[in-house]
C-alpha cells in the first residue's frame, strides 16, 4: 500500500481511538483523513475490511468491555462515556456484536475467566485485510494494472436522468423508463452515452434506500421542454480527470469492480479519489448479451496526489 494512504488511514484509526467517547462523524473522519468526503468511506472500507461507523463502534465496545470488567460503573455510565447515543443502541449493538447484553456478559466475565478468550476470536474475524503489496514492490501487479487502468480526461456532459430509488439490481426499472423517453427523442446508443451512477455506498445506506441515475447524455442546444419532465430530470455531470476501469461479468458482481479499484489500484496509485461521483458507461444490454453479463466502463474521479 502506498505510504502515504497507509499514513492517512492510520490517523483516522488513531483519532478514532482517542474520541471514540464523543460524537464522530463521516465528514469529520474525512477531513482527517485529507480524503474525498465522498469517497472517503468506500476506500476506508477497502483498506480496513470495515466501514468507518463499524469501526468506531468496534471501538467503543472494547472500551465497554474494560469498564464492564474492570469497574462498578453502571451500563448507563458507560453507554455514555463510551460515546454511544443511547443505553438502548448501546444494548443492541454490543449484543448483536457479543451475543448476550452488557450485563449478562459482565456475570459471565466475573464467573468465567475465559471471556477474553472469546473477546479475542470476536476481534480476529473483525481484523482487516492482509495487504499484499503492501510495500509497494510487487511490480507483477503494479503491471497488471497499468495494463487495466486508463487515465482519461472526461468533457462536461448535459444529461437527461430517471432516479431509482430501491436496490442496484433492479436499476432496469430507471433504464426502461429513460430508454423509453430517449427513443422519442432519437437518443440512441449509437450517438448518445448511456451512463449510471450509483449515488449511495451499500455499506452505509440500506439496499431499499440506494439511489442511482439512470443518464443519457444530450445533444448541444437540446430544449428541455416542461412535457419532458413526466419522469425524467436534467443535470450536468462534471469534466474532468478519471480512471478508467472496464469491466464486463454479471450485474451482481459489479461491486467487486468498485472494491478492486478502490482497495487494490488506488492505494498503491499516484492518485486521490476526487470529489465527483464516479460514472458507468454501459457499453451493452446485459439482455442481449450471450452470456447475460454487462458491459461497463468504470470512470472514477481523479486528481494528482500532491
Amino acid at each position: 500500500m502506498n505510504k502515504d494512504y497507509k499514513d492517512r488511514i492510520d490517523r483516522v484509526i488513531e483519532y478514532i481511538r482517542q474520541n471514540s467517547n464523543q460524537k464522530l462523524n463521516l465528514d469529520m473522519l474525512a477531513d482527517v483523513s485529507c480524503f474525498s468526503k465522498y469517497h472517503f468511506t468506500r476506500i476506508f472500507t477497502s483498506i480496513e475490511g470495515v466501514t468507518p461507523v463499524a469501526f468506531v463502534n468496534r471501538e467503543r465496545l472494547q472500551k465497554a468491555v474494560y469498564f464492564l470488567a474492570e469497574t462498578n460503573k453502571t451500563i448507563l455510565e458507560i453507554s455514555n462515556q463510551c460515546g454511544f447515543e443511547s443505553v438502548s443502541t448501546f444494548n443492541a449493538l454490543f449484543k448483536k456484536h457479543y451475543g448476550k447484553t452488557p450485563s449478562e456478559i459482565r456475570n459471565s466475565i466475573k464467573k468465567n475467566s475465559n471471556f477474553s478468550l472469546h473477546f479475542s476470536k470476536k476481534q480476529e474475524e473483525l481484523s482487516p485485510p492482509v495487504d499484499y503489496n503492501r510495500d509497494g514492490r510487487n511490480h507483477l501487479l503494479k503491471r497488471a494494472w497499468d495494463k487495466m487502468i486508463t487515465i482519461k480526461e472526461l468533457q462536461e456532459y448535459e444529461v437527461a436522468y430517471v432516479r431509482h430509488v430501491g436496490s442496484y439490481l433492479d436499476t432496469h426499472v430507471a433504464w426502461e423508463k429513460l430508454g423509453h423517453w430517449a427513443n422519442q427523442q432519437g437518443l440512441t446508443p449509437k450517438n448518445h452515452y448511456f451512463i449510471g451512477i450509483s449515488l449511495d455506498d451499500g455499506n452505509l445506506v440500506e439496499e431499499l434506500a440506494c439511489r442511482y441515475d439512470a443518464c443519457v447524455t444530450l445533444p448541444c442546444g437540446f430544449e428541455k421542454h416542461e412535457q419532458h419532465k413526466t419522469h425524467v430530470e436534467f443535470k450536468t455531470l462534471s469534466g474532468g480527470m478519471y480512471a478508467l476501469y472496464p469491466y464486463y461479468d454479471t450485474i451482481d458482481k459489479f461491486v467487486l469492480a468498485y472494491q478492486s479499484v478502490f482497495g487494490l489500484w488506488l492505494p498503491n496509485s499516484e492518485y486521490d479519489a476526487d470529489d465527483r461521483p464516479c460514472l458507468e458507461f454501459c457499453m451493452n444490454d446485459p439482455a442481449k448479451d450471450k452470456e447475460g453479463k454487462c458491459k461497463v466502463d468504470l470512470y472514477i474521479p481523479v486528481k494528482t496526489r500532491i
